[in-house]
């Protein structure tokens, strides 16, 4: 809606995608938590295989109704679902890369790959939808696709940050390849490297090599190096809505957005404390 308004002036006309985009992240977070959970998560009175189904419904075929909308003109539904499919593709295959991701193998490059498509690819879709819905020129089109690319870039790594200082530490119990990881990884020594690959492994069922490999990522110079990367990425958002332009009120809410999305919120540890402290799994 905010996309459309810098747009146009008006966010109105875009209700319709706003509910497309909750729906999709309302599925694609149940179905990632119910792959997360081998079959132990429960939403509602719902099984875990009647949750699945329900989140496959609510992902895919109740967003493209949600075009069909009096609300979206009849000359652009196409465009926006084929846009809705693309995105859905895009955003699949990163979730993929990220659940066969080895550890071993992890690099920068890699990770942001990863992400462009599971947090970036559904941003892109619904930035994209909306500059379509605007009436925007293809040209036009195409950056706002590449705003919520890494705008979704930014946000995932804003999650990454919220699941260690939550104390969650679900990514580390799901064996996950997050972004700092590789940057942990990449710049350790041949044996620093090995070591950090083994804790990790055993960190999805130790509370202590949890707070072993915590200890790796809130090391002052990795996190240093981190938030100069960060700083690179709000940077490229911020120079992609400077070229953009547009209503000057709602690209002001987008500025804002980019800045509480690419805040750099860890902080080197200075103590034996890990964030979150132990959350009394077996060791």
């Amino acid at each position: 809606m905010i996309v459309h308004a810098a747009e146009t002036g008006d966010p109105g006309p875009a209700t319709p995608l706003a509910a497309v985009h909750v729906l999709w992240w309302t599925s694609a977070c149940h179905i990632d938590d119910l792959a997360d959970g081998h079959g132990t998560v429960h939403v509602g009175d719902l099984r875990p295989d009647e949750a699945l189904l329900a989140a496959v419904v609510t992902g895919v075929p109740l967003p493209i109704l949600a075009l069909r909308s009096p609300r979206i003109p009849e000359a652009v539904r196409g465009a926006l679902t084929a846009e809705v499919v693309s995105g859905m593709v895009a955003a699949a295959e990163g979730q993929l890369r990220d659940l066969r991701a080895v550890v071993a193998g992890a690099d920068r490059e890699r990770v942001i790959t990863t992400y462009r498509g599971k947090s970036g690819a559904p941003f892109a879709m619904i930035t994209a939808m909306a500059a379509i819905l605007a009436g925007a020129s293809t040209e036009r089109i195409d950056r706002w696709r590449a705003f919520g690319d890494v705008f979704g870039v930014l946000w995932q790594i804003f999650n990454d940050q919220e699941d260690i200082l939550s104390g969650r530490h679900e990514d580390l119990a799901n064996g996950t390849v997050t972004y700092l990881l590789a940057c942990a990884l990449q710049d350790s020594s041949p044996a620093q490297r090995a070591r950090l690959v083994r804790a990790h492994a055993a960190a999805q069922t130790s509370s202590s090599a949890r707070a072993e490999v915590t200890a790796v990522l809130l090391g002052a110079s990795l996190l240093q190096r981190y938030e100069e990367e960060l700083a690179f990425l709000r940077d490229e958002a911020h120079k992609l809505l400077c070229e953009l332009g547009g209503d000057g009120e709602y690209l002001a809410m987008l500025q804002h957005m980019v800045e509480a999305a690419s805040q750099m919120r860890l902080e080197p540890m200075t103590n034996n404390s890990v964030p979150g402290g132990s959350d009394g799994r077996n060791e």
